[in-house]
């Protein structure tokens, strides 16, 4: 699937290894009466440390992840009360770079609300520069999105 095209969203997130469930807040939401678009990238961000604790990502000793890119496509809006559901999963997986895909889900609606995609990039804190993505991590990564891989 590719997730920056809604035609092709869907509300099964089955085939996403990560989903986050929240609520959202009534303070989530603008003057205009619905939740602000800035949300929506704090709700990829859920997801997207979700999947850093899953692959043990989420700590960096000497390289860890930030985020190089970010895209949010959004369908629909949000508005309270809701519980949203948003799925991740990793997608390319190159030398120093991994991409994410997100899906968000409207609960009160049954409906994708907006599909993402990040690109997660390994960066070297010691040295202030890109550096490589760990062979664990890649394997990490192979055994969350292939169940019954090494």
């Amino acid at each position: 699937m590719d997730a920056t095209r809604p035609q092709r969203a869907t509300t099964d997130l089955s085939g996403f290894p990560i989903v986050v469930t929240t609520d959202l807040r009534w303070g989530d939401m603008d003057a205009f009466g619905h939740v602000n678009n800035t949300l929506f990238l704090r709700y990829f961000e859920m997801a997207r440390v979700a999947h850093f604790e899953a692959i043990g990502f989420d700590r960096a000793e000497r390289t860890g992840p930030i985020l190089g890119h970010v895209t949010c496509r959004y369908i629909r809006p949000l508005t309270y009360p809701d519980r949203i559901r948003i799925g991740t999963r990793a997608t390319e997986v190159g030398v120093d770079r991994f991409t994410q895909e997100y899906v968000l889900v409207s609960g009160a609606q049954d409906r994708v609300a907006a599909v993402g995609k990040g690109v997660v990039v390994a960066y070297d804190y010691d040295q202030g520069r890109r550096g490589v993505l760990p062979e664990e991590v890649k394997a990490r990564i192979q055994a969350l999105e292939v169940p019954g891989s090494p």
